[in-house]
């Protein structure tokens, strides 16, 4: 198989997103045939980390099927040392997906939490308090900012996420200054279906 260059890998995505959101939805790569295929190998053309959210996974979202994307998902689309980067280094280093997409979605339940949480001085409860911990700067970036925190907190999030991964590394690091691969951040509205890139790409 013909590996995909990341511009072309992002096209497919929000080519899909387009699709979800006009309601044609062509459920690619979604057939038994299609698992039977993916038995010895598979070729995933892009990696997202998006949120652990009942309200957005990725295949749905930008219309992919079985084997067309390696998703990690947690709660308010955060990375730290151990399970979740191992994963994104997997997915680039031995998978060779060229595109990682870092997607934050509108009303984020994690960021609200956080929100939430500095406006009364606390860490959070239980394990809870790792996810305030890392989302706790881009709370901190919102405050100072006019119109909607929240909203404001999501985007700052996935930016800071997305700045984070490109200074990440050997692996990571490594890759994108090679142009093997490209970071991007992107942000679902939850209300109109539509996927919005960020900026701040590698």
């Amino acid at each position: 198989m013909a590996p995909i260059k990341a511009d072309t890998a992002l096209k497919e995505l929000l080519d899909g997103n387009q699709r979800y959101v006009a309601g044609k939805l062509v459920h690619p790569h979604q057939t038994s045939q299609r698992s039977q295929e993916l038995i010895p190998h598979q070729h995933p053309f892009a990696t997202v980390l998006g949120c652990a959210d009942s309200r957005v996974p990725p295949e749905v979202i930008f219309d992919q099927g079985l084997g067309d994307l390696f998703v990690v998902r947690v709660a308010g689309n955060i990375i730290d040392e151990e399970a979740v980067l191992a994963s994104l280094e997997y997915a680039v280093e031995h998978l060779k997906t060229p595109l990682l997409v870092v997607l934050g979605h509108k009303a984020c339940g994690a960021v609200k939490a956080t929100v939430e949480a500095l406006a009364k001085n606390e860490a959070g409860e239980g394990q809870v308090g790792i996810i305030v911990k890392a989302i706790r700067p881009a709370v901190v970036e919102a405050r100072d900012r006019p119109g909607d925190v929240l909203d404001y907190a999501v985007r700052a999030n996935v930016r800071r996420t997305v700045s984070r991964l490109n200074q990440t590394g050997p692996v990571l690091s490594g890759m994108v200054r090679d142009q093997k691969l490209r970071i991007v951040g992107a942000y679902y509205d939850l209300q109109s279906g539509i996927v919005e890139l960020l900026g701040g790409a590698s």
